[in-house]
């Protein structure tokens, strides 16, 4: 699944490719964007700037048109040059822009609407966002406040909610809790101040090192992330996606289990992030 890593690298690189450039043609699988075309085309319109907004992507065009998408499991944005053969089928093309070099493809995404700016401002999803994680003016004080106002939800939960903190995935979540030697299942209420703000520093700078210059590449799935900081790609993660396996420090076998509402596997080390909630009960 995107995490708000992928959305700032797929922005940053369509914004390099299309910015300052005019849209040379426009097509689209997705019938309430092509009736925004009919009315108000989209040739000739010039493409401003490509930004990212916790796990949302924003086209910003001429005339005050805004493109938004999310990209929820399986949607990715393509670039290519003109002429480069696609990597993905045409039948999961969902929109395509094009100028005169490139064409940006967006497959599967499940979520996209044409709006202007100012209704942008008040878009609920948008409006509702926590503090991005990998914003320039992101506010570490906010984030703590909302997380520790969610004092009787477990703190994996807390992570997933793009109301408290917005840009953190599944993976990130199993990562930086590991990271900070912190049991998934542990309750907000029960996790020192000292303990919650490392927490949030620790994925500031996980998710920032993943957006990183070195990583030019537009990727919309896990394959370049690294959170151990090791070269090779096998031992690129700690916990996330290894059930079963020797946990990298200790040696005990990593766990996993479904959590919160939706069922999300959270992966974790019950040796290194023993649960001292429980301890403590003892």
């Amino acid at each position: 699944m995107p995490e708000g890593d992928t959305i700032f690298r797929a922005a940053r690189t369509l914004h390099r490719a299309l910015a300052g450039k005019s849209v040379a043609s426009f097509e689209s699988a997705l019938p309430a964007l092509n009736r925004i075309h009919d009315d108000a085309p989209m040739t000739g319109r010039t493409i401003e700037r490509v930004t990212a907004v916790g796990k949302h992507l924003l086209m910003h065009f001429s005339g005050d048109l805004v493109l938004r998408t999310h990209m929820r499991m399986n949607g990715s944005w393509h670039i290519y040059r003109q002429g480069e053969r696609w990597q993905r089928s045409r039948r999961d093309m969902r929109i395509r822009i094009a100028t005169d070099e490139f064409e940006a493809v967006g497959f599967n995404i499940p979520v996209a609407e044409f709006t202007s700016s100012l209704t942008l401002t008040r878009h609920r999803e948008l409006r509702t966002l926590g503090p991005d994680v990998l914003s320039d003016g992101f506010q570490a004080a906010d984030a703590l406040q909302r997380i520790r106002d969610r004092g009787t939800s477990a703190i994996a939960d807390v992570l997933l909610n793009q109301r408290v903190i917005a840009g953190l995935g599944n993976m990130y979540k199993s990562e930086v809790l590991f990271m900070c030697q912190v049991n998934p299942f542990t309750l907000v209420r029960d996790l020192s101040d000292t303990a919650l703000a490392t927490i949030v520093e620790t994925a500031r700078q996980v998710l920032s090192a993943n957006v990183s210059e070195e990583l030019a590449l537009m990727t919309t799935y896990s394959g370049l992330r690294r959170t151990t900081g090791r070269g090779d790609p096998k031992e690129r993660l700690w916990v996330y996606g290894r059930a079963r396996l020797p946990c990298r420090r200790c040696g005990s076998a990593i766990r996993v289990r479904k959590q919160g509402s939706d069922a999300r596997l959270t992966y974790w080390c019950p040796s290194c992030q023993e649960d001292q909630s429980l301890i403590a009960n003892h």
